[in-house]
């Protein structure tokens, strides 16, 4: 769809995850996080601007904002980073000129309603001091940017003020007005119908959209801002933030680039590893199907999706996972059916003749049934079960001694054997499982193998409370070209971990079972 009012091709994205999403509840970075995030986002993410903090807020606050500050300077970005800041007669101006910053994004009302009760002001006074704190602005070297918060509510409610105020600023040294639906209440079109109103207006503004997600709509919001003309769009990184949170990023950027007629800069390779980094550092994990970067957004379940996928692609979009560094996957389970195997074995180079992997399919469905979690790293096991002979491991675990104690650091030893040929080491580690692997890796250095890194570490227990239940310990890890997942169930913890430990290193190793029976 041709965008109206569409001044640029490309449309800025300003990522306000250091701001706004810090407002997510139990969200609190430190300021080497945070200079970490916008070293991400800047450097591989390349989002074109950040809100990297709010003016006055704490010591710590100041101390990462100067950090980023600096580092930004060093770079030459300077003028990419905004710091929110109050019409608080030069208050806030001050605290960003003294950190170092040169962009100030003016937090003011966008309704008359939040004016006159929030503010208990008239609007000509909030309008009268807007303007000086503007002024002043300019004076101190700081450029002006300007939210009208509520603004979605002002356009429904009091569009009148709205004009007035456009009317006032437009005239003053502002570089941007920013439009956030603060509550989340709009619908795609009204955005259109707004905006519509503004350009007819004050066609020569800057504007930028700030989505909120209360009712869910916020993508559909940010795309009609998009093929309105809005310069640009604000968002954060797996749409942290207040109550629903912003606009996610990473659904933005597909929305932009797959559905309208202008594009964006970021690069989609690396949205995975930011919603990683951000889920890693925030403690808020993503849910399983959240678009384009959740866990199993590029997996198939049903068997007659993996059969049209083997023979033509039929349930493919234009959200490739290619596109994000990723591989569809397979799942395994009682949907599964023959191409769901096929597709698993192919990708494993395993062959087994058609009756084997007919009873490979029987055992993955009953297991299903029963509510087991399958991966594709449980087939090896699976298969030597169907061909009734026991998998022989070349790397066995044949040995483990793991203590903790109050106010002690855990240790552990481990033995191993490949081959006939054993190794033992002792470590320390912040957790008893940390210490193992410490072990593990210096007993790896024997037989020249290098452990993957861990990726993700799940574990689930059955609801009822019960001591004794057994535990599922699930671990992701990074091998070369691909992620694996491997499963150990055990009534202890670590035990089951080990297990799945187990199954990754010989996971690693040639010799793994085929068949041409």
């Amino acid at each position: 769809m041709k965008s109206k009012y569409c001044p640029d091709t490309y449309v800025e994205i300003l990522d306000t995850t250091l701001r706004d999403g810090e407002q997510t509840p139990g969200v609190a970075f430190t300021p080497a996080e945070k200079l970490e995030l916008a070293k991400m986002l800047l450097l591989r993410l390349k989002v074109d601007r950040l809100e990297i903090g709010s003016a006055r807020v704490s010591d710590g606050e100041r101390d990462a904002v100067s950090a980023i500050l600096k580092w930004a300077e060093h770079r030459g970005c300077l003028n990419a980073m905004e710091i929110l800041g109050f019409v608080d007669g030069g208050k806030s101006i001050d605290w960003i000129a003294s950190t170092g910053g040169k962009v100030v994004n003016l937090l003011t009302k966008g309704s008359e309603n939040h004016c006159r009760v929030q503010l208990r002001k008239s609007p000509a006074r909030h309008f009268e001091e807007v303007a000086n704190e503007i002024l002043y602005a300019k004076t101190q070297g700081v450029a002006v940017n300007l939210y009208l918060e509520d603004w979605s509510n002002g356009m429904r409610h009091s569009f009148a003020y709205v004009h007035e105020f456009l009317t006032r600023l437009q005239d003053l040294p502002i570089e941007r007005i920013m439009l956030p639906d603060t509550l989340g209440i709009l619908e795609p079109t009204e955005v259109t119908t707004y905006l519509e109103w503004i350009y007819q207006a004050f066609p020569n503004l800057r504007l930028d959209f700030h989505g909120h997600n209360d009712y869910g709509m916020v993508t559909a919001n940010s795309l009609a801002a998009v093929q309105m003309g809005v310069n640009g769009i604000h968002s954060t990184v797996n749409g942290l933030g207040e109550r629903t949170g912003n606009q996610a990023l990473s659904q933005l950027v597909v929305a932009i680039n797959d559905l309208s007629d202008r594009k964006v800069r970021v690069v989609e390779k690396e949205l995975q590893h930011a919603s990683e980094l951000v889920q890693s550092i925030s403690g808020k994990r993503c849910a399983w199907n959240y678009p384009v970067v959740g866990s199993d957004v590029f997996t198939q379940t049903c068997g007659v999706h993996a059969d049209g996928d083997k023979k033509g692609n039929l349930y493919a979009n234009l959200l490739l996972p290619e596109r994000f560094g990723r591989k569809r996957n397979y799942a395994l389970g009682k949907l599964s059916g023959k191409a769901s195997i096929d597709q698993n074995l192919e990708a494993m180079n395993l062959e087994l003749a058609p009756e084997v992997r007919q009873k490979v399919l029987q055992e993955v469905i009953r297991l299903g049934d029963k509510k087991k979690s399958v991966s594709p790293s449980d087939l090896p096991f699976i298969i030597a079960g169907v061909l009734s002979s026991p998998l022989e491991s070349r790397l066995k675990i044949v040995d483990y001694e793991i203590n903790t104690r109050s106010n002690r650091t855990p240790k552990a030893r481990v033995t191993v054997e490949m081959d006939k040929v054993k190794a033992e080491a002792t470590s320390p580690g912040d957790g008893g499982y940390d210490a193992f692997m410490r072990a593990l890796r210096k007993c790896m250095k024997t037989f020249q193998l290098t452990l993957p890194k861990l990726l993700d570490y799940e574990v689930r227990i059955p609801p009822g409370g019960k001591t004794d239940a057994l535990v599922e310990a699930t671990i992701t890890w990074a091998l070369p070209g691909k992620n694996i997942a491997t499963t150990g169930i055990d009534s202890d913890q670590i035990v089951a971990a080990i297990s799945a430990t187990e199954k990754m290193l010989n996971l690693l190793l040639p010799g793994q079972p085929k068949s041409d029976a």
